[in-house]
């Protein structure tokens, strides 16, 4: 058993602690709406507190998962000062790598260890149990955070240096959101010209056209289902660092910057909320 704090009780958040508990951990939750921190209370066994200090008291590992950059090292600022020397801080957060080296090099300050290890899988992979997590840090901190992270993650890779962790995730989200354009494309095609989209995911679902957002993504699409999964406003924020990131590189970035102004459409359409698969609304409100 592990004592853990766990900082941020969103989407993402309130499943990844509730699978520490199962793992048999000791875990310590906040949240900044204390309502939330109260239910997440009555449905597992932890401990919850009203301040960051009182929820990393003695946690030998705190992780984090809120909003930005700016949430982030808010959060961090009174996480640090309160954890014991030699605590390993791990950040969820999809964030810029700039600001995981900040918060990096807070903790290196105060003796304690960092791992900036953003995750992909969305809400369905964190209820489940089974997200992604790349991370960035020092190897020594790695090892002593992966058998926590192990209670929700299906893959958990060191990628480098503090700040590759959110580097990578940039990579993922440049290939999800060309990925995505794709296929509503090709729903659309299909749709327009009479075919099943079942049918032709059945035909083409396992050569190279095959993704996760085929399998997964689809059908709910051809029904035009979109109240699920990764927000079009996370995705917009995720995609604003890539092409921050980008331009402090000085890489062209031609396909990302489109779909991200199609994503600012889906935005004025009213779907803040919908999955990132309902790009495919934006071509049928042309149609």
């Amino acid at each position: 058993m592990t004592k853990v704090a766990f900082l941020g009780l969103g989407v993402m958040g309130y499943p990844m602690a509730g699978h520490l508990v199962a793992a048999g951990h000791d875990v310590s939750v906040w949240n900044r709406t204390a309502s939330v921190t109260e239910r997440w209370g009555s449905e597992y066994d932890g401990s919850t507190n009203g301040a960051v200090a009182d929820a990393v008291s003695g946690a030998d590992v705190v992780m984090m998962c809120v909003g930005q950059d700016a949430d982030v090292l808010d959060v961090a600022s009174r996480a640090v000062p309160a954890m014991k020397t030699g605590a390993i801080l791990v950040d969820h957060t999809t964030a810029s790598d700039g600001c995981a080296k900040q918060v990096g090099k807070l903790c290196a300050e105060a003796g304690l260890g960092f791992i900036d290890a953003p995750i992909s899988g969305g809400e369905a992979g964190a209820v489940k149990g089974q997200l992604t997590v790349m991370c960035g840090g020092d190897q020594t901190h790695f090892d002593g955070a992966k058998p926590v992270i192990d209670a929700y993650a299906k893959a958990v890779k060191l990628m480098g240096p503090v700040g590759a962790g959110q580097l990578t995730k940039m990579v993922n989200q440049i290939c999800i959101a060309g990925m995505l354009q794709g296929l509503s494309e090709a729903v659309n095609f299909a749709q327009a010209a009479g075919l099943d989209m079942d049918e032709v995911v059945g035909a083409i679902g396992k050569g190279a056209a095959q993704s996760w957002q085929m399998d997964n993504r689809a059908t709910t699409m051809a029904k035009g289902e979109y109240e699920f999964g990764f927000a079009v406003d996370w995705m917009r924020k995720d995609l604003g660092i890539v092409l921050d990131t980008a331009k402090a590189l000085d890489l062209d970035m031609p396909v990302t910057e489109l779909v991200d102004s199609y994503y600012a459409e889906v935005q004025a359409m009213g779907g803040n909320r919908w999955d990132t698969s309902s790009l495919l609304a934006r071509l049928k409100s042309k149609t």
